[in-house]
């Protein structure tokens, strides 16, 4: 059997990795249109202020130990241009040479992830203007910094924008976020989000709301942004407004959702035969909303590719779907959000009601620095769990994810009550703030 996967990251080489433990004989070509294989994408942002010593840390595996150890025809700067699902071939071109190629598959595994949006903006391409995406783009930023660089602008609020943020600021940096809403992480409540416009006013970053950027100007590098309102000088930008799925170059065969990502069933499968996908170009099953979803994170392409794997070499394996967990760190706040916000609820015309309560993650007589703030959304009638918010100083991570937990269950805010949570007064206190929260629904 002879096995292509498109995608030298998390999802392929999840599946690459179960290909390899299987029985049987079988060939495996893996191409990459880079030259880096298998790396935590979700470390880079660290890079730039030090946590991470080096870009290249976040490297799992080289392409030399996916080649020598396991086998892997592991190829690099391999760009797949077209598949043919009739002649079951992948075509592109050799990056560095501009050398055509053309490879047979039995089976395909799609796991091409997904790009940074560059909008068609005047002047995007002057020297100073970045994403983050992956190494390379770190080391440019890194090599960048070595210049004069005071006041760095960062278009775009949400998990990234928000990440470098922190990272630019503790090297010194003057931050300025620009975003076209009204509030920072839309995928929060407004009354959760203004505890991260709280914290930005701490740490002096400024947060321009209600401004749509429209072109950069300068001498060869970016010397100043301008909005729909005003102009800001900057030294540097740092461009986060979101990712696309790279599914651009297959054609009209496969089925995709709203964002262009391709529809797979729980098997990893799409709706051609011999062809999965997984990961950032793929869709994700949301079991709250009940529908499929695009919740591009490296939990969800690490298990996708997983699954596929094992599905790929005749298994039976499902991907259970999302409840929509992330946790994020922002300066001195921890920001967790798992199943629907109050806003998802109402478009999906769920009668539900909230409850948010400020506490404290520990016992109130052990400390009375931190605070912790949770919002529950539950159905109003039957009191089901939805979703939760929790942002504070301490415990976020722990209580975001007892409630993912509790919503991959189906249980309601009452069933919160009879979890035997860990108590002691350095961590909690009696009743854990998830079901302080809990019993403000009774």
């Amino acid at each position: 059997m002879k096995y292509i996967i498109i995608g030298g990251d998390a999802a392929g080489m999840s599946a690459a990795m179960q290909i390899v433990r299987s029985e049987g004989e079988h060939e495996l070509i893996t191409l990459e249109r880079g030259e880096i294989y298998s790396y935590g994408q979700c470390g880079l942002p660290y890079a730039i202020s030090g946590i991470v010593g080096e870009p290249e840390d976040v490297i799992a595996r080289s392409v030399d130990k996916f080649r020598d150890k396991y086998g892997i025809d592991a190829k690099v700067n391999h760009d797949v241009k077209q598949v043919d699902t009739e002649e079951k071939t992948v075509s592109g071109s050799i990056t560095t040479s501009g050398q055509t190629f053309q490879f047979s598959y039995d089976k395909l595994l799609i796991a091409t992830g997904a790009n940074p949006v560059m909008p068609d903006w005047e002047g995007i391409h002057l020297n100073g203007i970045f994403h983050i995406k992956t190494i390379p783009d770190t080391n440019e930023i890194l090599d960048y910094l070595d210049q004069d660089i005071d006041n760095v602008t960062i278009v775009g609020g949400g998990y990234v924008g928000l990440e470098m943020a922190e990272n630019f600021k503790a090297i010194g940096k003057d931050v300025t976020i620009i975003q076209r809403g009204e509030q920072l992480m839309k995928q929060l409540d407004q009354d959760m989000a203004q505890l991260i416009d709280d914290e930005a006013k701490k740490q002096e970053i400024q947060v321009i709301y209600g401004e749509s950027v429209k072109s950069f100007s300068g001498n060869k590098q970016v010397e100043k942004l301008h909005t729909d309102q005003q102009d800001y000088q900057t030294d540097l930008v740092l461009l986060s407004v979101g990712i696309t799925p790279n599914t651009q170059f297959l054609g009209d065969e496969f089925k995709y959702g709203d964002k262009g990502e391709i529809i797979v069933n729980e098997h990893m499968q799409t709706n051609v035969a011999d062809v999965f996908a997984a990961g950032d170009c793929a869709s994700q099953y949301h079991r709250i909303k009940q529908q499929q979803d695009y919740a591009p994170l490296g939990t969800h392409a690490n298990k996708q590719g997983m699954i596929a794997g094992q599905n790929l070499v005749g298994g039976n394996r499902s991907f259970k779907g999302i409840v929509g967990t992330s946790v994020l760190k922002f300066c001195d706040i921890d920001i967790g959000k798992t199943g629907l916000s109050e806003k998802e609820a109402k478009q999906l015309s769920i009668d539900f009601d909230t409850v948010k309560i400020t506490t404290r993650p520990v016992a109130g007589y052990y400390s009375n620095k931190e605070k912790l703030t949770v919002k529950l959304v539950y159905e109003k009638v039957s009191k089901t769990l939805l979703g939760a918010q929790i942002i504070g100083h301490k415990g976020v991570d722990k209580r975001i994810d007892v409630v993912a937990t509790a919503l991959y269950h189906n249980m309601s805010t009452t069933d919160l009550l009879d979890l035997d949570l860990s108590y002691a007064p350095p961590f909690n206190g009696v009743w854990d703030p998830i079901q302080q929260a809990a019993k403000r629904t009774l």
